[in-house]
């Protein structure tokens, strides 16, 4: 709560980057400075933040260091409304490369108004080797590290211009078939139509295309089906 009131602080009230809720709601508290209980409205509202505090301190130390491709002031904190996977409505944290963040914003607001369910949205967790055995199911943004499966090329995330979503139901697979956790492997058939899965011409595919973003669902040889980008990579 106390960062969702320093961020509304530094806003401008006639800031065009906030998306407010309807008139009589107001956002419920939040049981953590990065995620949000279920408001008190189902209408979308959402809003672009300087990085500040607690979650500027996160940045720091989880997903930033000296030499990123990006300046810390650089980045937003773009808050957005969603509907998890239990048909509740939630408010989760973005960071995402100010160039983007108003676009971006769009996107959830359509995912939302479509009801796509989303397991969680939260800030990126330190980059480490991946758990074969892990069922994490979250959906981030930016995070300064390495590619996957290129060690030796920054991710798309690390310039805070890409966005991944359910990466449990829309895997990472490699052009052998094989995924980077077990839990993923039922997701490899792209034929099923799981809550949360990705496919070709569905609103999250046509809502990032609208603005101009690629998807690592069509890729020649690996596909990472969770994976939207500026730069289609």
């Amino acid at each position: 709560m106390i960062l969702l009131l320093l961020a509304i602080a530094c806003t401008s009230p006639t800031d065009p980057s906030v998306v407010r809720p309807a008139s009589n709601a107001v956002l419920s508290p939040t049981p953590s400075a990065y995620g949000g209980q279920e408001p008190a409205t189902t209408a979308f509202a959402g809003g672009i933040y300087p990085l500040t505090g607690q979650v500027r301190r996160h940045v720091r130390a989880m997903n930033w260091h000296p030499g990123c491709p990006v300046a810390l002031d650089d980045l937003r904190l773009v808050r957005v409304r969603y509907w998890n996977f239990r048909g509740q409505v939630r408010t989760g944290p973005l960071v995402l490369n100010r160039k983007v963040a108003r676009d971006v914003l769009g996107v959830f607001r359509q995912l939302f108004r479509s009801r796509f369910p989303i397991h969680r949205i939260d800030l990126a967790p330190r980059p480490k080797p991946i758990d074969w055995d892990s069922t994490r199911n979250l959906s981030s943004s930016f995070n300064c590290r390495s590619a996957t499966g290129n060690p030796g090329v920054l991710s798309e995330h690390s310039y805070g211009w890409a966005v991944d979503i359910n990466p449990l139901q829309n895997p990472y697979v490699r052009s052998d078939g094989s995924v980077l956790r077990a839990a993923a492997r039922p997701y490899r058939d792209r034929t099923r139509h799981r809550a949360g899965m990705i496919h070709p011409g569905d609103v999250v595919v046509r809502s990032f295309a609208a603005i101009g973003w690629g998807w690592g669902g069509t890729w020649r040889t690996i596909k990472d089906y969770m994976h939207f980008s500026m730069t289609g990579r």
